[in-house]
């Protein structure tokens, strides 16, 4: 199998003017690297680098952005769409599984700020079935099946923000809960996200709510959250109060246009399980709208939210939340909170309502700045927003099996690219 591989400034670079003029609506104005604090010759060896493990076969191709001061500094393509394909397009689509959830978090929080949802409510305010809840004891009784005790408290809409429900992952790990979930049929993509809150609810906790940080459903609870509320699909909620509004075209759970089929990037298939799971087909629509991982999007596309969440809630005009509610969201809500046995956000890290937040520039294996809100997805994707430096970083890959090494090399190769730091 053979593979087609760019050379130096691999794939499209795009290197803009610093009058920072947009080139389109529905793309953020580009900017002059240098001009905005940027060094070339480090921006070269992060393409440098990601095509290195592209040359290793982690990945068919990807996309990396770096932006600064609300304009596009360096956008390089690289590799190939799919294995064997065409290469890589600046206007490909991507599975980003997880960074889902940052968009599906500022739509619950877009509804807590005109009083139809509140954070301390519980659960069972919007979906009742989630009234009474059992957790897991990890012992088995007089039959051998696993035991159950009534949970000690509800769970709020901020346990599911924070991930604190009690609520736990059925395809990575171990642990009667989580077989319960594989069990009933959890992932079944004929599910609507209402009908998996109201499955979920019949299952056991896998700790008490608001005592530990357990990645889980939760995000995908809260869009059947969203559509209690609203009486609408979320696919149509989001389109509609985050989507619509910053012009993210090719952002949706499904990509319904047979035009667009072709700009689907894929994974090599030795790399392409998550779990148990295979990744999803984004041609074929489903009932399912997974709140937690179910969106596909470009660079670009996410860019225009990435910004908006930066800029305080707006952009271009369109203000989608107060700048008061994104300081919530990027601020940490984990004191007195226990990590649990697989605590994502990392060392040095705590976690906001839908974010990852950096606690202090130190204390952490990677590079990044107090204050810094980040997610990824579990295909590769990542996105970084440093507030103290005014950068954001993206990167668009599709190889799940890959994903921590390849995150880990680009954030390292992203931040020595700032020639000038805004740190005092």
């Amino acid at each position: 199998m053979t593979y087609w591989k760019p050379g130096l400034w691999a794939g499209t670079v795009v290197l803009g003017l610093s009058l920072a003029l947009p080139l389109a609506a529905d793309t953020l104005p580009k900017g002059d690297p240098d001009a905005l604090g940027f060094d070339p010759a480090r921006l070269q060896k992060l393409d440098d680098g990601i095509m290195a493990l592209i040359d290793r076969n982690m990945m068919p191709g990807a996309v990396v952005m770096a932006i600064r001061d609300g304009q596009i500094a360096h956008t390089a393509t690289m590799g190939t769409l799919t294995p064997d394909g065409a290469p890589m397009t600046e206007d490909a689509i991507f599975r980003i599984y997880s960074m889902t959830k940052p968009i599906v978090s500022a739509a619950i929080m877009s509804l807590v700020e005109e009083g139809r949802i509140a954070l301390n409510a519980p659960l069972s305010t919007y979906i009742p079935e989630f009234k009474d809840m059992v957790v897991m004891t990890g012992k088995t009784d007089a039959e051998g099946k696993p035991e159950t005790r009534p949970a000690k408290g509800r769970i709020t809409i901020q346990d599911l923000l924070r991930h604190t429900s009690g609520l736990t992952y059925g395809f990575f790990g171990v642990g009667p809960a989580r077989d319960a979930y594989n069990e009933a049929g959890v992932a079944n993509p004929e599910l609507t996200g209402l009908e998996q809150a109201k499955l979920i609810a019949t299952l056991p906790l896998e700790h008490d709510p608001g005592t530990t940080w357990e990645y889980s459903r939760s995000t995908d609870v809260l869009g059947g959250v969203i559509e209690a509320v609203t009486g609408q699909s979320l696919g149509a909620v989001l389109k509609a109060r985050i989507f619509d509004p910053l012009g993210m075209e090719d952002t949706d759970f499904y990509v319904d246009d047979p035009a667009k089929h072709a700009r689907i990037a894929e994974a090599f298939p030795e790399t392409a399980k998550i779990g148990p799971f295979d990744m999803f087909d984004p041609r074929q629509r489903m009932p399912s709208e997974s709140g937690g991982g179910g969106l596909v999007s470009t660079i670009n596309d996410y860019a225009l939210f990435a910004q908006m969440m930066l800029n305080g809630g707006e952009l271009n005009g369109s203000r989608i939340l107060s700048p008061k509610t994104v300081q919530l969201m990027t601020a940490n809500h984990m004191q007195g909170i226990m990590p649990g046995k697989y605590y994502l956000p990392g060392p040095g890290y705590g976690f906001g309502l839908g974010y990852g937040v950096r606690l202090e520039t130190g204390n952490a294996p990677i590079f990044g700045s107090a204050g810094e809100f980040y997610w990824g997805g579990a295909a590769g994707t990542a996105y970084f927003t440093d507030p103290v430096e005014d950068v954001i970083f993206l990167l668009m890959i599709q190889a799940p099996t890959n994903s921590t090494p390849v995150r880990a090399v680009f954030k390292n190769l992203a931040y020595p690219t700032i020639s000038e730091s805004r740190v005092d």
